[in-house]
């Protein structure tokens, strides 16, 4: 649910030329901070990205997620601006 979430979101913000999300929480069970949110690898390429440092970009990929970060506990980010 969560996963699906992101993606529409990301997609809607950046119309990406490429993006996965994976859902990786089920190897974090156990782990203390596991239940407060889901741990998501996201790869997105844009061009939206292009001509930004990786700071930006991640904080670009933060903000469009605010309304869902309760939901989110980690959240492992590559950007790319071309294929």
């Amino acid at each position: 649910m969560i996963k699906a979430k992101i993606e529409h979101i990301l997609t809607e913000v950046f119309t990406p030329d490429f993006l996965e999300v994976i859902d990786e929480s089920h190897k974090h069970t156990g782990h203390a901070g596991a239940s407060q949110g889901g741990h998501y690898r996201v790869t997105i390429v844009s061009k939206d990205f292009e001509g930004k440092k990786l700071l930006e970009s991640h904080r670009m990929i933060y903000k469009a997620l605010e309304s869902i970060k309760s939901f989110i506990h980690a959240l492992a980010i590559t950007t790319k601006s071309s294929i």
